[in-house]
């Protein structure tokens, strides 16, 4: 949603790096092409205006004056902002001292409030609690059934007495809900209210008779963060009309251009709460102002990586499977290589996963294209080896790899790459495990690799490079040790003879002298 922006605003920071000082000419410009970006990205006119304003009072102030990089500076400064209109800290639910605690959405009608009834149902039930969904859309046609099955997808309590369709009072069902819920022990109750395709008075009246029904302890607004600015025009009308303490933006995995998102926390005065970013029940969380700024401005989401592979990873797993490392790459197996993509892949999307490191946003269009089957025929291959070639995958031959190929449906090419390219990564993760660092890269200090901790590895003779295939290099290792026995046996001129490659019963060290011309250099 957020990729035009991206890319205009990474556009702009570039041309500012390298300058040691901002003059007023290169803040106006930096200035103007913000402006643009915020205006394509369908950001309302009034946020816009104020965001530029805060932004050149600020560059222009002593903090960039004094700064050692200006243009990161600038970049600091626009992080700031847009946390700002994003709604600045993050806001948490409030739940009521006696449960249960009333949760109500309100919205439009097509704007995902019963998918995200279930979808917040079970990110609460993921933190401890035990939901209840409410039926109280009752107009739109199978809106009660809908829910109904959300909820079992989540594994929630559903309550919705009324069939729907036009029949009910929702009133009443919102009322006998709070009772319900005590009986069955539910600590939260979501009441789902029915939309319009428009704001009109039946829908806010009956939206304000449920609120005064249940006193709900949150009114949720939930608004498609695809429909542009009438989303903002929409969020001021129930403010006005029913009122709300936090916004949900619903639909934010879309290509819309996300101005919504940027401008309805800045011009109702509440704070986005929650984001829906896919169709699986867990593409949702809490919506955290700071961590979109940088998402926005390609710098990456490390946070909520972190926090989605440790809902993922077993502590004690990760541990394991560390110590196996730590003693050396023949310990790591294909069968934990398998488990451990396996993992990766609960974490959901490789290419989701992937757009939350930093920096990512220069090679976005090779990280759209990663095809997420790949990791279905990397599986695929591994269980269509024997356990005894999974243990030990240099047994694997000709005959093995078209076996294997033949049994997994790909090229027998596909299994020698797979077999090469685990070789090559175990060596890796075994040095990190082993605090050696990353291959080509400085060590850093108290993680291994460091300086005074990784020896200064002796430079390698420049010759014949190894093979990749397990069993050719086995086969040219034991060549080379024969050339090596013949060596020193005086049959071969070369490494085994002397250092300076004479043959071992030839001339001896104290027996050679200089030519006449270097004799003249040494006096």
């Amino acid at each position: 949603m957020f990729d035009t922006l991206s890319d205009r605003l990474s556009a702009t920071f570039k041309s500012l790096r390298g300058k040691g000082r901002l003059s007023e000419a290169d803040i106006d410009a930096a200035a103007r092409e913000i402006r643009i970006a915020l205006l394509e990205a369908d950001v309302a006119l009034p946020v816009v205006r104020s965001f530029i304003a805060n932004v050149k009072d600020r560059a222009r102030g002593a903090e960039v004056s004094k700064a050692l990089n200006p243009g990161q500076q600038v970049l600091k400064i626009v992080n700031d902002e847009l946390v700002s209109i994003l709604g600045g800290e993050t806001r948490r639910l409030r739940f009521a001292k006696t449960a249960p605690t009333v949760i109500m959405l309100a919205g439009l009608q097509g704007a995902g409030k019963t998918t995200l009834a279930g979808k917040l149902g079970f990110w609460l039930k993921g933190q401890g609690h035990t939901p209840l969904l409410v039926a109280c859309d009752l107009q739109r046609p199978n809106a009660v059934n809908q829910l109904g099955i959300v909820a079992e997808r989540a594994g929630v309590g559903f309550y919705g007495p009324q069939p729907g369709n036009g029949v009910g009072d929702p009133i009443q069902v919102a009322k006998d809900s709070i009772e319900y819920a005590r009986t069955k022990q539910h600590d939260i109750v979501i009441v789902d209210t029915a939309g319009r395709l428009g704001i009109d008075a039946e829908m806010m009246q009956q939206a304000a008779d449920i609120r005064d029904a249940v006193s709900p302890d949150e009114i949720l607004f939930v608004v498609d963060a695809m429909i542009g600015q009438d989303a903002v025009n929409t969020a001021e009308a129930f403010r006005d009309g029913v009122g709300f303490d936090g916004v949900v933006l619903s639909k934010l995995d879309g290509d819309a251009r996300g101005g919504a998102a940027l401008s309805i926390a800045h011009v109702t005065g509440k704070q986005i709460m929650f984001a829906s970013n896919g169709e699986k029940l867990d593409d949702f969380d809490a919506f955290h102002p700071d961590r979109m700024a940088g998402r926005i401005l390609d710098m990456g989401d490390m946070l909520t990586l972190i926090e989605q592979a440790e809902k993922t990873f077993s502590q004690a797993e990760a541990e394991k499977m560390a110590a196996k490392l730590a003693k050396g790459p023949k310990e790591f197996t294909l069968d934990d290589f398998l488990a451990q993509m396996e993992q990766v892949r609960k974490m959901g999307s490789i290419s989701k996963l992937l757009g939350m490191l930093p920096g990512m946003g220069q090679i976005k269009d090779q990280i759209n294209n990663i095809d997420e089957r790949d990791v279905d025929r990397t599986a695929a291959i591994i269980k269509s080896m024997t356990p005894a070639e999974r243990q030990d995958p240099t047994i694997i031959n000709g005959s093995r790899r078209a076996r294997i190929a033949k049994g997994s449906g790909v090229e027998v090419s596909a299994v020698k790459n797979l077999v090469e390219r685990f070789f090559d990564a175990r060596k890796m993760m075994s040095r990190m495990a082993q605090g050696g660092g990353m291959p080509g890269m400085p060590g850093i200090p108290g993680m291994g690799g460091g300086p005074g901790r990784q020896k200064k590895q002796p430079k390698q003779a420049k010759g014949k490079r190894k093979s990749g295939n397990p069993m050719k290099r086995k086969q040219e290792e034991l060549e080379a040790a024969t050339r090596r026995e013949q060596a020193a046996q005086g049959g071969v001129p070369g490494a085994a003879g002397s250092p300076f490659g004479l043959p071992a019963g030839g001339q001896s060290v104290q027996d050679f002298d200089l030519p006449d011309e270097f004799k003249k250099f040494m006096k």
